[in-house]
């Protein structure tokens, strides 16, 4: 494993295949990998990175992760989105451009990788943020998720802005407080948003600094109670950082979570 987690963030990864667009917006962007070998169609991977949904980290730190799936047969997506820091990101727009971009994949991958690609809606790998808007698209829009890997999720944002994660990033997504705006953390998060008849498999690190456990407990255990089809591993000697590091000791714990929701299918 590398000595310092974070190097996965700029570790160089092979280019896409290409890029296309699911908006008018610059950002509005989804890099595409073709899987590797000449096996069957296989459903496609749809990758939300994280970075507390803040500007200055895009799509390309998750490079490694997306050309490793895609290295192991899975047509992958990486999608991009409007952040904070940016014109029209935040509330709403970070959480409706995800939306629409999830919804558009089937398309736009269908006829970018012709034959490549299984029907049907995309599995969600979400990473942190990443991680909260895969679960906020899986219970907003259901019927465009087949299934939700999430990778130390900032699952409860109302927990998150208590413990000030980043130092504001949650009030920056969403304005402010959940005592100003209720309505926006009504919809915005997944712990008041259970249940989730979505299958979701939550990965988390035991020795996660940027996104405790706890964090991804409250949002478990509020969902399981509810009736949701939630299971959550937590992963001693892990941090926040190798869950998405193809060279990590917990990389073969990503990669079965992610075939068991292809089990489930």
């Amino acid at each position: 494993m590398p000595a310092d987690p974070r190097a996965v963030l700029t570790r160089p990864a092979p280019p896409p295949d290409l890029t296309v667009a699911y908006g008018d917006h610059p950002e509005q962007l989804v890099d595409l990998r073709r899987p590797a070998g000449d096996g069957p169609a296989r459903p496609l991977v749809a990758v939300l990175h994280g970075g507390f949904w803040r500007a200055e980290y895009d799509r390309t730190h998750t490079g490694p992760l997306a050309a490793a799936l895609a290295g192991l047969g899975w047509p992958v997506a990486q999608l991009e989105y409007r952040r904070t820091g940016q014109p029209g990101g935040g509330w709403p727009g970070t959480l409706t451009d995800v939306r629409a971009g999830v919804a558009a994949l089937p398309e736009l991958a269908a006829r970018a990788l012709p034959g490549q690609v299984a029907g049907g809606p995309p599995l969600l790998l979400g990473h942190s943020a990443g991680g909260h808007l895969a679960l906020h698209v899986a219970a907003h829009a259901p019927a465009t998720v087949a299934g939700v890997l999430a990778l130390a999720p900032v699952a409860d944002l109302a927990e998150a802005y208590r413990l000030d994660l980043d130092s504001g990033a949650v009030a920056a997504l969403l304005g402010g407080g959940p005592a100003e705006y209720p309505d926006r953390y009504a919809a915005a998060d997944p712990r008041s948003s259970v249940p989730s008849r979505i299958r979701t498999v939550i990965l988390h690190g035991v020795e996660d600094r940027q996104v405790p456990v706890a964090v991804s407990r409250s949002y478990a255990a509020a969902a399981r109670a509810a009736g949701s089809p939630v299971t959550l591993v937590e992963l001693r000697e892990c941090e926040h950082f190798g869950l998405i590091d193809p060279l990590s000791a917990v990389w073969p714990e990503v990669r079965g979570a992610l075939q068991s929701l292809l089990d489930d299918q």
